[in-house]
């Protein structure tokens, strides 16, 4: 099996790991401030990074990476927590789920800003086909306009882009699950102080345990773990090729919907998430040229 079809593999395990964030966020929001769900859990999954970083004695990260480590926390410790967790608070699990469908073609362009993969014609049109596709639903749901969540969501997906593709990079140089590690401890200090500010008042042990099990999720699959599989891939397969399958991420999204949170996920929804899927297997097979 080749570098690239390994990334894919990883990349789709990625994907599944990520797929349950907005239905989980969707569900502990009633007991959670936004920011509180953005970086608290950033604040437990930066606590196991440190402890794997020391154990297992890794290199500090030169001037350069350090800083493209920084912009790498901004992305997907900060602003995609923070911003999507907000968007729950307007819009159901199964919209975002279609929404962040563009996501694959948000991470695309910053590959191609920021690395030397240069996607291919065929490539771009399968994406914005997609892409178009996610807009038009937004807009069906929404009649006729965009929601406030649907623009917390485009921020979100910026955010993740441009993380994703700078994590995608740098996991080549120090590593997949060293990148979302560092980036974690980097950003420790400056997220300790609002999570606690912003933590509940009332005693964890009077919260649901679906709560807290919700909760720890978040902290450790999609905050870290989820990123061992998904950096890995990226760097295995490239980042424009293996970003694309963030197209799977809706179908999971509404399945997790539907059965662990009982949104009503209507033909509507199923059918453009299936229209979003359906361009993963064509934008597979155009070619990603290296610069």
């Amino acid at each position: 099996m080749n570098d690239e079809s390994k990334g894919m593999i990883f990349g789709v395990l990625g994907v599944v790991s990520f797929g349950l964030t907005l239905p989980a966020t969707r569900f502990i929001i009633p007991y959670f401030e936004p920011v509180f769900i953005g970086l608290g859990r950033a604040v437990v999954a930066s606590l196991v990074a440190a402890i794997l970083l020391v154990i297992t004695k890794q290199t500090r990260p030169n001037r350069r990476q350090f800083y493209q480590l920084i912009a790498v926390a901004l992305g997907v410790v900060i602003g995609f927590p923070i911003l999507s967790a907000w968007a729950m608070q307007t819009v159901p699990a199964s919209h975002g789920g279609v929404v962040l469908g563009v996501l694959p073609l948000a991470t695309a362009v910053a590959a191609a800003v920021v690395s030397n993969e240069k996607p291919s014609i065929g490539f771009w049109i399968c994406g914005l086909a997609g892409s178009i596709v996610v807009i038009l639903y937004a807009l069906l749901q929404g009649l006729g306009s965009f929601q406030i969540g649907d623009f917390l969501l485009i921020g979100a997906i910026a955010s993740a882009a441009i993380g994703y593709a700078l994590g995608g990079k740098l996991s080549k140089e120090i590593g997949g699950w060293q990148v979302i590690c560092w980036a974690l401890v980097i950003s420790f200090p400056f997220i300790v102080i609002p999570a606690w500010l912003k933590a509940p008042q009332a005693d964890f042990d009077n919260l649901p345990l679906s709560v807290l099990l919700s909760f720890l999720y978040l902290a450790l699959v999609s905050q870290l773990f989820g990123f061992f599989l998904w950096n890995k891939g990226l760097a295995l397969g490239g980042i424009s090729r293996v970003s694309q399958t963030q197209l799977l991420q809706p179908f999971v999204t509404l399945v997790a919907s539907a059965y662990l949170i009982n949104e009503t996920v209507n033909l509507q929804t199923i059918v453009f998430a299936l229209l979003v899927i359906g361009t993963v297997a064509i934008g597979k097979n155009m070619p990603v040229y290296k610069r």
